[in-house]
């Protein structure tokens, strides 16, 4: 009777998922964001829609629909990862496009694609007779390929989830973060929510590829603690995703024209190098305009559309490298890592451990001992 239910909540969520998708394709204005989201909801409810039917008896008894399910792909989680990573970018920059770079990251579809290819080949050499059906178990071969197939499907949804959220985080030191507030606050929800079920399927996964343990698991509980939510999934992001498409994006500001970006970058160095603004540690944008005479919108354009930099980046890069001159200066050696960045107009201790990561990979300790091996 609960199997019964749950295979309900599962159908039900896989409906949802392609009627969803649909919307979000024929949405209006078309934006690769909203077709990006669609294929993630596409791609989930096709795999709960194979749970559903490879579960129903009347599925099982029929050899032409075991067959189509066995060369028909249907369950697509590699690219999952990367479609929520560049549904992340798209979403809050819609100018951005899909280069063949960025395609790559598609590729390790291949993962999920090798047993229907195993299913296919072993098709066409049954039809043509070069294997006996009998001497050959492809089935045994594509449920063991699937069980740890799996590890590197989790691996990889998880690290597109963190790369998600890091993307998100660094988004919103942007100048124009303010204009995102939405749509940031939609997908630092929707990580959050993602990396939550990851967590889940990490409960279990585990026991699940244990040899010992992993049919046990399936007699137990089958995969419905994983394909419920999934199912839950759906509706959340489909609703919740169909609605944040609805709002209409503000008019994205073409990049400066040439000869006012160079005027800008221009006056924008002589400021750092000649005036050395880097250095005080109370230092904004609204500081920076009245000394250069350049307005805080032209300042932010210059730096976020054409040089792909926040304000703070841009500045934060001078401090790094006067903290790197000050501290191979020999005359500071009294100094402490600390003395030297409130020197560089840190004032934040904090702030300049992040910040120096960030420039460098490495922690200020480690590029400190680093520096001594060297000399």
């Amino acid at each position: 009777m609960l199997s019964g239910f749950l295979n309900i909540i599962i159908l039900l969520g896989a409906i949802q998922g392609f009627i969803t998708s649909c919307l979000l394709l024929w949405a209006k204005p078309k934006r690769l964001s909203s077709r990006l989201l669609a294929y993630l909801i596409f791609f989930i409810a096709l795999a709960c829609f194979n749970l559903y039917l490879t579960g129903q008896p009347w599925f099982g008894k029929s050899q032409p629909l075991l067959l189509i399910d066995a060369i028909l792909p249907m369950v697509i989680v590699m690219p999952l990862g990367p479609l929520l990573y560049f549904y992340t970018k798209t979403l809050l920059q819609p100018e951005l496009t899909l280069t063949k770079k960025d395609k790559r990251h598609f590729l390790s579809v291949v993962v999920d694609l090798v047993p229907y290819f195993a299913a296919i080949l072993f098709v066409i050499l049954a039809l043509t007779r070069l294997v006996n059906l009998r001497s050959v178990s492809v089935g045994a071969f594509i449920d063991t390929y699937n069980v740890y197939a799996d590890i590197p499907r989790w691996a990889s949804l998880t690290m597109y989830v963190i790369l998600s959220m890091r993307y998100i985080a660094r988004y919103q030191h942007r100048d124009d973060a303010a204009q995102k507030a939405h749509q940031l606050k939609w997908l630092r929800r929707c990580t959050t929510v993602l990396a939550v079920f990851q967590f889940i399927w990490l409960l279990y996964l585990v026991p699940y590829v244990t040899p010992a343990y992993g049919q046990r698991l399936l007699n137990w509980v089958d995969w419905y603690p994983i394909y419920v939510p999934m199912s839950i999934l759906i509706y959340w992001l489909g609703i919740n995703g169909y609605l944040v498409t609805r709002i209409q994006p503000k008019k994205v500001s073409q990049p400066l024209p040439e000869d006012v970006f160079m005027q800008t970058i221009q006056a924008l160095q002589a400021a750092m190098e000649q005036d050395k603004l880097y250095l005080n540690p109370d230092l904004n944008l609204d500081i920076f305009s009245q000394h250069t005479g350049i307005t805080s919108k032209t300042i932010s354009a210059a730096l976020n559309r054409n040089l792909d930099k926040t304000f703070n980046e841009f500045v934060n890069e001078y401090r790094i490298d006067a903290f790197k001159e000050r501290f191979a200066d020999t005359n500071n050696a009294h100094l402490t890592i600390a003395g030297i960045a409130a020197e560089c107009g840190f004032n934040s201790q904090a702030t300049f451990q992040r910040t120096f990561r960030q420039f460098t990979g490495l922690s200020p300790t480690e590029y400190k001992a680093q520096a001594l091996q060297g000399g």
